[in-house]
């Protein structure tokens, strides 16, 4: 019988709202969205204790990050770690928007 791969791997989850970082098959870390439109809106990045440490949310904002750009939306980053990422990361700057009071009212109401 074969062993789930170790190497973390990151799927969207679109029906939780989250990209969720598996490792081993076990799910490590997710990072929250909402759509708004033509944004995702980022609110919250987890990893969980036992996978601390091995740059899991690096990966895991990383390859969200990307794949909001395939998709051709753009990236609100209200969780902190998502911003704290893209200031060290230029290269999505161009599909950056803002977080403003508007967006976190329309947050407040789509997280109730």
């Amino acid at each position: 019988m074969s062993q789930p791969s170790t190497t973390p791997t990151v799927q969207r989850a679109d029906a939780k709202h989250r990209y969720e970082i598996l490792v081993g098959g076990e799910r490590a870390g997710l990072t929250a969205y909402r759509d708004r439109g033509e944004q995702r809106v980022f609110y919250h990045t987890e990893v969980d204790d036992a996978f601390a440490g091995q740059g899991l949310a690096s990966q895991l904002v990383q390859e969200a990050l990307t794949d909001v750009r395939e998709s051709g939306k753009r990236i609100v980053p209200v969780c902190p770690y998502v911003a704290k990422f893209l200031k060290r990361h230029e290269e999505f700057a161009d599909i950056t928007d803002p977080v403003t009071p508007d967006v976190l009212r329309w947050l407040d109401t789509q997280l109730g």
